[in-house]
């Protein structure tokens, strides 16, 4: 099974592709700087929850839809 990481940043990466967000875009929508949300999408950081919050609300998905998305994953 991969990371929680891996699994979160595959995840935010492919909500936010179908939505038609470049990561610059999104990462400026989320108030979270792009380079970040790049290490996030590679799964190489782990967030808080108040990111995880960020990213869910700037998707415009609750928190515990992207969670289950990520459940799914495994």
């Amino acid at each position: 099974m991969e990371p929680i990481e891996i699994r979160f940043g595959k995840t935010v990466r492919a909500e936010r592709e179908k939505q038609g967000y470049s990561q610059e875009a999104f990462a400026l929508h989320a108030g979270i700087h792009r380079t970040y949300v790049s290490s996030i999408e590679l799964g190489k950081v782990q967030v808080s929850i108040r990111v995880a919050q960020q990213l869910a609300d700037a998707l415009e998905i609750p928190l515990s839809k992207l969670w289950k998305r990520i459940e799914n994953l495994t």
